[in-house]
């Protein structure tokens, strides 16, 4: 399926994929061992069976860097090539220095590095900022991570939370391509419903008062799902117009993995054909965030549920509220 985009920009599209999944798997049962819930009652409400959590060892940095060379050597890229490496994240403990530019130096690539706060969205908005680099010739070859250590922000207790948010990194590589493999992206905020997903208490609660407890992320489970699968259907169907793609078009449809429910009901909105594919990565890797897209999209490669180089509509969204989607080429796989 050829992608559609303005004739006097390069073609930009994914060269390569790469995920880090951490080793210790948490089951449901292992989280009511703290929680006041069930296994039934978990999966009945999310579809989540099992996630991964950060080992002792693992760092977001050192997940970033164990992604990011499992893509690099998918694309055959080397890092003399990058001009740039965006971290899209929510879970980097420090405000500054930034996480991207110790993951380039860890890789050997001495360029722009920068993070980005998109909430879930981020990785689909980091890829279109690379697009976006490519297409205009500002860069070559662009390094995109979504990573997130969730388990680490998050209150063990809290019914709204502490069974959905998990850990994980996933990397692509963005340069020039023949034909188009990144379409352009339909994005944009609604920040009237910013305290839907937060933060809490904020850094600044943390300093006024020294008892403060660790912040954690919180979120108004209801209103994400009374949003999310109605507005980002309409949000779909902009992506892929502006590709000019059909929903007949796709062979599979990769959105955030926010809420098997979630999912299942935006694909009905947005009436996607049976013959579509559709990532349920959710199941057995929980809520990701940043770095739910690129694991789903791997995770559908690696069980042959999609093939590199089949047409896929990702659509991401989360705190901000933020959202983005974009019709692409599924890469190589690291």
């Amino acid at each position: 399926m050829t992608i559609q985009q303005p004739t006097d920009l390069t073609p930009a599209a994914m060269l390569g994929l790469g995920v880090h999944r951490p080793e210790r798997v948490v089951t449901n049962d292992e989280i009511c061992e703290v929680l006041d819930s069930s296994d039934e009652w978990i999966q009945t409400r999310s579809g989540i069976r099992t996630r991964r959590f950060a080992g002792e060892g693992e760092t977001l940095i050192g997940m970033s860097v164990t992604a990011a060379e499992k893509a690099l050597a998918a694309a055959g890229v080397d890092a003399g090539q990058v001009g740039c490496v965006i971290v899209a994240t929510s879970t980097h403990p420090e405000h500054t220095p930034a996480s991207a530019p110790q993951v380039a130096t860890a890789l050997g690539i001495n360029a722009a590095a920068f993070d980005i706060s998109a909430g879930c969205a981020g990785f689909c908005h980091a890829l279109n900022l690379a697009a976006s680099m490519v297409r205009s010739g500002a860069e070559s070859h662009v390094l995109v991570i979504g990573v997130e250590q969730l388990s680490r922000f998050m209150d063990p207790t809290d019914r709204g939370t502490a069974f959905i948010f998990a850990d994980g990194a996933g990397a692509v590589v963005v340069g020039p391509s023949e034909t188009a493999g990144i379409g352009p992206t339909a994005w944009g905020s609604d920040g009237s419903q910013a305290h839907v997903i937060t933060q809490t208490p904020s850094c600044m609660g943390v300093r006024e008062h020294t008892d403060a407890d660790h912040p954690v992320v919180q979120m108004e489970g209801t209103a994400v799902f009374r949003w999310a699968p109605f507005a980002m259907a309409k949000v779909a169907h902009e992506a892929l117009d502006l590709a000019g793609v059909s929903v007949d078009d796709l062979d599979a449809f990769i959105p955030h993995q926010a809420n098997l429910r979630i999912t299942q009901t935006l694909a009905k909105n947005i009436q996607l054909p049976d013959s579509v594919a559709v990532a349920t990565d959710v199941v057995d890797s929980g809520n990701t965030s940043a770095a739910s897209v690129p694991l789903a999209m791997e995770a559908m490669l690696r069980n042959d549920e999609a093939a590199v180089g089949d047409t896929a509509l990702l659509i991401a969204f989360g705190a901000g509220l933020s959202y983005a989607g974009q019709v692409v080429t599924l890469p190589p796989l690291g």
